[in-house]
């Protein structure tokens, strides 16, 4: 990270992942400015001020990025320190219109910078918004909303940081966080059955998830003592059913597969512990942020 960036305490618990978040801008910043910017070049360093702005609702994330973002242009082009004063925190929602923050400094490091941090705040909010609208669909039924690994590479801390911003909760960041037993698994080891045996033969620490396709294989999971079963692309009555099953022996359910905002609600009120939805981070469409210049 270039001089003079700092973190600043997160609101509400939300801490965001500085290391990965640095080398992001590092990775960005070097892309956008492989040899310079000789357009901003024509304006220099005048003293210059802009408004980063919400163009439309939404809840925020990534705005720690803003000031990163500006020191590393600054340390890469030799063009002077500009500074970030942000009006509002990662978790926020904000209306359309409302101004997120004012940024002054030399014209050239606020030119050489825009595109960056308005990409990176505008896709993270993006994912927390979209995660909001899961959390907002199912209130009051005491389902939780999770991420996936359905992410794209090299993003993945920032864009689970964002579904917390949300409000959501994040699955296993990893391979290695957790056992998560899928239908490919199940079916190279000969059934769900015989995937939990192999589990039992070697026992490990790590939490233990298998998914089910259908309540012939939540039979086989239960018979084998499962804590945690995923149901893939349940129909609703089959949701219940397994709820009811489920329920008698203490195991804990979460719901995949076909999950929408039009249907969430009702997927949740069947008595699932989680559902996961990876949409929140492969689909969710950035948030309209933009940087309006003002007389310096």
């Amino acid at each position: 990270m270039a001089a003079g960036s700092k973190q600043r305490p997160a609101p509400r618990g939300l801490v965001p992942p500085w290391e990965e978040l640095r080398a992001l801008v590092q990775l960005a910043v070097a892309e956008d400015l492989p040899q310079g910017d000789p357009t901003g070049a024509l304006v220099g360093s005048v003293p210059a001020q802009a408004l980063l702005v919400s163009r439309e609702e939404g809840v925020l994330a990534g705005l720690p990025a803003v000031q990163l973002v500006l020191d590393e242009v600054s340390a890469r082009l030799g063009t002077g320190r500009a500074t970030a004063k942000l009006a509002r925190s990662d978790g926020d929602r904000a209306g359309a219109g409302a101004r997120l923050g004012e940024l002054s400094g030399p014209a050239g490091t606020l030119l050489g910078s825009e595109r960056t941090l308005l990409n990176l705040v505008g896709h993270l909010s993006g994912i927390a918004t979209a995660t909001a609208r899961f959390v907002e669909a199912v209130a009051g039924t005491g389902t939780v909303v999770r991420d996936t690994r359905k992410t794209l590479p090299g993003l993945r801390a920032v864009e689970k940081y964002a579904v917390r911003c949300g409000g959501g909760q994040n699955h296993r960041m990893n391979l290695s966080e957790a056992i998560l037993i899928k239908d490919n698994h199940a079916a190279a080891l000969g059934g769900v059955g015989e995937a939990l045996s192999a589990l039992r033969a070697n026992p490990s620490p790590l939490p233990v998830e298998v998914e089910v396709d259908d309540l012939e294989q939540l039979e086989a999971a239960l018979s084998m003592g499962a804590g945690l079963v995923l149901l893939d692309n349940f129909s609703l009555d089959d949701i219940t059913r397994a709820v009811a099953r489920a329920s008698a022996c203490g195991t804990k359910l979460e719901a995949s597969g076909g999950i929408s905002l039009a249907n969430v609600r009702a997927v949740a009120e069947r008595g699932v512990h989680y559902v996961a939805i990876g949409a929140i981070t492969h689909s969710a469409p950035a948030l309209d942020v933009a940087l309006d210049w003002t007389p310096a």
